[in-house]
């Protein structure tokens, strides 16, 4: 299941998300059954506003850590930000778009991992 770095990088962006309220946030393992990234993460916000808000807290907590997005699509719109991670990949939906593309059906075969899950053997510095 991912190394490490991609442990914590979607450990973090799982944090930044819950801090802005992020609604049914879930964690796909996808490393097994795609080269696209080690996991998925898929969350939704009620609002463009607030689906903006979490894609720019993931961003700037993923940032202070050191890591860059490749790429972000969408954020304009603000109904589906699509964040690029490399080894993570950042679904933020608003709630009709993401009941409509409906990724966890899509990407099933992923294994649903926990918050709890990601972050064992990740180790801090303290802080």
């Amino acid at each position: 299941m991912g190394d490490i770095t991609s442990k914590a990088k979607a450990s973090l962006a799982y944090r930044a998300l819950d801090a802005k309220k992020a609604e049914d946030i879930t964690v796909l393992d996808i490393e097994k059954i795609s080269t696209l990234a080690d996991y998925f993460i898929i969350a939704s916000g009620n609002n463009r506003a607030q689906v903006q808000a979490m894609a720019d807290n993931a961003e700037e907590v993923l940032g202070k850590a050191g890591y860059e997005p490749r790429q972000k699509e969408g954020y304009q719109n603000g109904s589906w930000i699509l964040m690029d991670y490399g080894d993570l990949v950042i679904h933020i939906f608003d709630t009709q778009n993401r009941l409509f593309y409906d990724l966890e059906r899509i990407w099933r075969d992923g294994q649903r991992t926990s918050i709890e899950e990601l972050e064992k053997g990740i180790t801090t510095d303290g802080d």
